[in-house]
């Protein structure tokens, strides 16, 4: 008899096993959907000799509610019906803005049949205190497929672990953070989470305090609730982002949660399991929905969710969206350090002088409406990633006017003659 694997969630051909959880009888099985047949069962055999088993009710994810699953498989209806009850849901607990309330409900539904694609874009709520972001991660956490929820408080150890064997959505509030090892830990989850295939590694010591490093599955569905913005620009094109507070709170959102929304969210879960069970293995990316024109990783996000919007007019509206914040990518990459940098030697070039002080550059830099200031040090960085050494000449630091023709070897070149001398050490702070 083979070892019992306890299981949540597996696809093996056109099985699709599922982990359900009764609150009121505190017991949990594993639903098996073969050809639109679905059982409830303690434990399934698989061909290959595997014994696949329920996760205990005891489990603390489960008991506690912090990874929130359905109770079992309940008739969708059609799908047009589904979404509408979804944005109903949403709508009776949150103020989103109209096209992004319509968005997070083809979210929640993406969100269930995330696998069937190889990459997922993410959902963000953004906004100051008291602007609704933790009531809107709570409705949307409770309908979304397998929500896990973490914040700012919770260690990092556990979140990997809860990714890596549940799978699903992660749900995180507070995601402004200052930089630590923790921050970074958090990051890679975010980088690495939208593709699939792209696991985080982490060091771990086997029993025989030997090294043994551990690959952690982290791709999935992920909702954020945050004030501000992450400085990685990659990072940033993977959010739809919903700024929260920007207008007056709707009259008919209650204060307070009402305990209504537990059992609505569960019969949602059930509906959406059963949307799963019937549809999963016929969605697949659709490639005449790509949007011509934007940046290939900003399609590479938004893909996955245009293939499940069958409205033209919402999907058209989505597509005017994504082109408005394809043209702030543009806008955001120009008002780059480097971009700056090299648009400040073009104009300080087109002088008739045979050298560019790097004061002046910073100074041209700094010139700009674009961005906060820049020290020379942060100038000097970017000069000598782009090969471009800077050199001494007559006290003054900065680069021949020849060097942006054609880039000299500083240990071998000299292109001023015995009047400069390259600078072998980090580009000073100074003049």
């Amino acid at each position: 008899m083979p070892k019992p694997t306890p299981t949540v969630s597996r696809v093996c051909g056109d099985t699709i096993i599922e982990l359900v959880y009764d609150e009121g009888a505190r017991k949990t099985n594993l639903i098996v959907s073969r050809n639109g047949q679905w059982t409830r069962e303690d434990t399934v055999e698989l061909s290959g000799g595997e014994a696949l088993v329920p996760y205990s009710p005891d489990n603390n994810l489960i008991r506690h509610h912090c990874v929130l699953l359905p109770s079992e498989p309940v008739e969708s209806g059609s799908k047009q019906q589904l979404l509408a009850d979804i944005e109903a849901y949403l709508h009776r607990y949150v103020d989103f803005s109209p096209l992004f309330e319509r968005l997070a409900a083809h979210y929640v539904l993406l969100s269930w049949v995330f696998d069937a694609f190889g990459e997922v874009p993410y959902l963000r709520l953004k906004g100051d205190f008291g602007t609704g972001k933790t009531r809107a991660l709570m409705a949307l956490g409770t309908v979304v497929y397998k929500g896990f929820f973490a914040s700012a408080a919770s260690t990092v150890s556990p979140i990997f672990h809860t990714l890596d064997r549940f799978g699903g959505t992660l749900i995180f509030d507070e995601a402004d953070l200052r930089f630590s090892d923790k921050t970074a830990d958090l990051v890679k989850i975010l980088n690495n989470g939208t593709v699939r295939g792209l696991p985080v590694l982490r060091t771990l010591q086997n029993a025989q305090k030997e090294f043994n490093p551990a690959a952690f599955t982290v791709y999935g569905p992920k909702i954020v609730a945050m004030r501000g913005t992450f400085r990685d620009e990659a990072l940033e094109s993977r959010f739809i982002t919903e700024d929260m507070g920007t207008r007056p709170l709707r009259s008919d959102i209650p204060i307070r949660v009402p305990k209504s929304l537990r059992s609505e969210a569960l019969a949602l879960r059930n509906r959406l399991l059963h949307y799963r069970l019937t549809h999963l293995s016929e969605i697949k990316s659709d490639s005449s929905r790509l949007v011509d024109g934007i940046d290939p990783r900003l399609n590479q996000t938004v893909i996955s969710l245009l293939s499940v919007i069958d409205d033209n007019t919402l999907r058209d509206a989505f597509v005017a969206q994504v082109r408005a914040w394809n043209v702030r990518l543009i806008a955001d990459r120009a008002a780059t350090l480097e971009a700056r940098t090299l648009a400040a030697l073009d104009a300080l070039a087109e002088r008739d002088v045979p050298f560019i002080a790097l004061s002046e550059i910073t100074a041209r830099v700094n010139s700009d409406e674009l961005g906060a200031s820049a020290t020379a040090r942060d100038i000097g960085h970017v000069l000598r990633a782009r090969s471009l050494p800077l050199y001494k000449s007559n006290g003054r630091v900065g680069l021949p006017k020849s060097a942006l023709r054609a880039p000299a070897n500083p240990r071998n070149t000299d292109p001023r003659g015995p009047t400069t001398a390259p600078l072998a050490r980090t580009a000073p702070g100074g003049n």
